[in-house]
């Protein structure tokens, strides 16, 4: 579950627990693979799959895997497979906006994936541009607030990563969240290892203009479509402008 909010965190969460039961790592794998066939199989070079391999590396990818997938990827290993990026748009409870994004090697079998996950738990696919025009690609970086022995505020945040150009640095609960352009996250990233703070995730993501506030009955039934489709093998993220209560989240826990 991508997004950009208190409930997107916790779904966060909740992937990372399905992860060590093999689910998330198929995905993460897929990532590797493709980044380094887009790019070059050298992280140094390459700062795609860089993250994408500090990424599965933090959901705990075994180091062997993650090393095929960058050969598959890179061409130094065969078996790799021609994969494509696909949008799909939808509208789940109470008019909430879904951005569903595949990485497939087959079309038909994402877009029929895709619409039995959203239609048979009560949402709606939408046509092209409904939902997309809600949404602004941006780098975004997660920070953990605890850094070994010293809880980060947001003003070390703003201070350490000032001159890379952040747009918004927003509190959510357990970690910040900086947000920035697309080209300048790398930028954002190497600020934050430059001093010396550890950092959850660095990637591109699409962020919503506005989120819509969820009571509980809407964010169960949320939550039942995004489980389905990140069920699929080919669904790598889906985004909402969903959000939650502190209330709310502590209900549906």
């Amino acid at each position: 579950m991508s997004g950009h909010s208190k409930w997107a965190t916790t779904k966060h969460k909740k992937a990372v627990i399905d992860a060590k039961r093999g689910k998330l790592f198929a995905k993460l794998i897929k990532n590797v693979e493709v980044a380094a066939r887009l790019g070059g199989g050298d992280p140094a070079g390459n700062p795609t799959l860089y993250d994408a391999i500090q990424k599965a590396k933090k959901s705990s990818v075994p180091n062997d895997n993650i090393d095929r997938a960058v050969k598959r990827g890179s061409g130094a290993e065969g078996g790799g497979a021609d994969y494509e990026t696909l949008f799909y748009e939808a509208y789940g409870p109470a008019g909430i906006a879904l951005l569903i994004e595949c990485l497939t090697d087959n079309r038909n079998r994402s877009a029929s994936e895709v619409r039995v996950a959203v239609t048979r738990n009560g949402g709606t696919m939408a046509d092209v541009g409904s939902t997309a025009r809600m949404f602004q690609r941006k780098g975004v970086v997660v920070v953990s607030k605890e850094q070994g022995d010293r809880t980060l505020t947001e003003d070390d945040l703003l201070e350490a990563t000032l001159e890379a150009g952040p747009e918004d640095v927003t509190d959510l609960g357990e970690v910040f969240e900086i947000v920035s352009e697309p080209t300048d996250l790398v930028a954002v990233r190497t600020a934050v290892q430059d001093a010396g703070l550890d950092y959850e995730s660095a990637e591109v993501s699409f962020v919503p203009d506005y989120t819509q506030e969820m009571d509980a009955e809407v964010a169960e039934k949320l939550g039942r479509i995004v489980d389905a489709l990140e069920d699929s093998d080919d669904v790598q993220n889906v985004y909402t402008n969903a959000d939650a209560s502190e209330d709310v989240l502590a209900t549906l826990a």
